[in-house]
């Protein structure tokens, strides 16, 4: 998408983005018949069409609206006019905007354009646009395009590999695209099978993976900046790529939405390609414990009891609790083998976060107040919002076990979403800091670009965000 900052005297399309205030300002000088039907509401689009060719009046609300709300505008509009734009020269004119402003609007064109299986064919996406801020300079305008673009690709990912129906993504074929994107981006890709898996001692994972015909692919990725002294962010992605409960069968109803048990595995994907993109001066470390939840012969029961990496046994009492299983070792993996500065983990665990919140935020648990903090305003700022919830001793209590050092699940009908972050925390091999995401009820919901569930894209631009910033 290239931006040129210079007015054109011919178009065949033109977007004037105008708030309320703006537009009350501006209307008198414009055709009344524009006037009369046009006011700058949020969402009110007006078209007005020409000899020389067609201009849409685009309402973004009040002026002093969340930043994030930009981004929203335009994905709607971009939604509902995909079908009617063509890929022309077209101006976008935004001039009263502050430039965070206008660059989630460029944002939220381009993420508008969604749909699964996803192409680069819309308009959006060809290189005919032409951006006209005021007081921009072209470095600046290209600087919007190329993070606008970035954030694109990492959240179109993110969307497309939640989206895919469960025999289009096996571990192996997730393996091959995650293979093919360490070489277009340049990180270190690692992956164990079930037998080295067996001589690292992962039983916490492999526990959920030996009752699949497909063979383990516990996976690392890392990327590495070449500044020095940079930060480093553990992320652990739970990656299960089908859920079906195993021998503690989930109801049959909506069990093919549980193709979106890996949300939070392509969340941090999504945010590895937007570091990638834009060369971020950080390093980063992933780890996508990739399998399957299956029933066969060999699927773990309740009332085994598995040796996890680091050391610890847990008594399974559910094999639906699998998330959880393979995020511990995925967590102690990372932080005995790793240096890492923040570690967070992101999963679509439990119905209890689902419950409690629909799908309005995340739950959100942490061991460090200043890392609580920073991730609650990066939510606000991103509208990806999370909310604080207790990690007190008491709720340890309702995991101990008489023959392990720990129960996968309470069997008490309360707080499920606190006990397994409860339960994850005993797998970060005292990180000082430290958070679990529980994201169940915002990866995968209702969206503008289907009729069904599908794909949100949540926890990408928190991430991205929170990793760009982070200083």
């Amino acid at each position: 998408m290239k931006l040129i900052n210079k007015k054109i005297k011919s178009y065949t399309q033109i977007f004037h983005l105008f708030t309320e205030e703006e537009w009350s300002r501006t209307s008198k000088n414009l055709n009344k018949n524009i006037a009369a039907f046009f006011t700058g509401k949020k969402h009110e689009v007006f078209i007005n069409v020409q000899d020389e060719g067609i201009a849409y009046f685009i309402g973004l609300g009040k002026a002093d609206s969340p930043v994030f709300e930009m981004q929203q505008v335009a994905v709607k509009f971009s939604q509902t006019y995909k079908e009617k734009l063509s890929a022309v020269p077209t101006l976008i004119v935004g001039d009263f905007m502050v430039e965070k402003q206008f660059e989630e609007f460029i944002k939220g064109l381009l993420l508008g354009t969604y749909n699964y299986p996803f192409e680069k064919t819309h308009a959006f996406w060809n290189p005919k646009f032409e951006l006209h801020f005021e007081n921009l300079s072209q470095k600046r305008l290209d600087m919007i395009s190329h993070k606008s673009e970035a954030l694109s690709n990492a959240q179109t990912a993110c969307q497309e590999w939640l989206n895919k129906p469960a025999n289009l993504k096996k571990p192996e074929t997730f393996g091959t695209y995650l293979k093919n994107i360490s070489k277009k981006y340049n990180l270190k890709y690692t992956s164990f099978n079930r037998k080295k898996c067996e001589e690292l001692g992962l039983g916490a994972y492999l526990s959920v993976n030996q009752g699949s015909s497909y063979d383990a692919a516990f996976t690392i990725l890392e990327y590495k900046t070449t500044v020095k002294n940079a930060k480093t962010f553990g992320l652990v992605g739970k990656c299960v790529l089908f859920d079906t409960g195993g021998i503690s069968l989930k109801n049959p109803d909506n069990m093919h939405y549980m193709k979106s048990d890996m949300g939070g595995a392509t969340a941090v994907l999504g945010a590895l390609i937007y570091a990638a993109e834009l060369q971020l001066p950080v390093n980063i470390i992933t780890v996508l414990p990739i399998t399957d939840n299956a029933i066969s012969e060999n699927a773990f029961l309740p009332s085994d009891v598995i040796t996890a990496y680091n050391g610890k046994t847990i008594e399974v009492l559910n094999t639906d609790a699998e998330g959880r299983m393979i995020l511990a070792d995925g967590l102690s993996y990372l932080a005995k083998n790793y240096k890492t500065d923040i570690l967070i983990d992101l999963a679509t665990l439990t119905g209890s976060s689902v419950r409690m919140f629909g799908d309005t935020c995340g739950a959100m648990f942490s061991n460090n107040e200043e890392l609580k903090n920073l991730l609650i305003k990066t939510g606000d700022s991103t509208n990806q919002r999370l909310w604080n919830l207790p990690l007190w001793d008491i709720w340890k209590d309702d995991i101990r076990s008489d023959v392990a050092d720990l129960k996968n699940i309470s069997m008490k009908p309360i707080g499920d979403c606190i006990v397994a972050a409860k339960f994850l925390e005993q797998f970060i091999e005292n990180h000082p800091r430290w958070a679990h995401l529980d994201i169940a009820g915002v990866a995968f919901g209702n969206v503008g670009y289907a009729k069904e569930k599908a794909a949100t894209g949540f926890g990408v631009q928190l991430l991205s965000d929170l990793i760009e910033n982070y200083h």
